[in-house]
């Protein structure tokens, strides 16, 4: 076993995981503690919302433990890890659904956010709450 550190939510969850080649495979109870979804028969399940699983040998591994990526797909949530080594633990993320940045992006509002101004110091945007705000993004690509 591995140590596993799981973000989600804004929340970072240390959790036991085995690594299986590319495959990263969490204990369904860990996994349902940190993110609330728990494997039934109809699927994975969070409050009174299921979601069918297509591929449930994708999902569930033959000890029992769920893949990470494959828990990403079926509910369409990004997902990126990072392997770890001897002396840093495996790192995964599994981030917002497009839908509901969509849905963000559509009502205006940004999502909360720091950043270095220009002497270095840092500025939430929640900082400026109730004043108007000019937001200017600038890429070189």
């Amino acid at each position: 076993m591995s140590t596993l550190e799981l973000v989600t939510d804004d929340t970072i969850y240390e959790l036991s995981a085995s690594i299986d080649g590319e495959r990263v495979l969490v204990a369904a109870d860990d996994l349902a503690r940190a993110t609330g979804w728990v494997l039934k028969l109809e699927g994975l399940c969070r409050d009174d919302v299921c979601v069918p699983v297509a591929d449930r040998a994708a999902l569930v591994a033959s000890d029992g433990g769920i893949d990470l990526e494959a828990f990403a797909h079926a509910l369409r949530l990004p997902f990126a890890s990072e392997p770890g080594d001897d002396k840093q633990p495996t790192v995964a993320v599994l981030g917002t659904p497009a839908e509901v940045r969509s849905a963000e992006m559509a009502s205006l509002d940004a999502p909360p956010f720091t950043l270095p101004d220009l002497d270095g110091n840092f500025v939430s945007l929640a900082d400026f709450k109730g004043r108007k705000k000019l937001l200017l993004a600038w890429a070189s690509w």
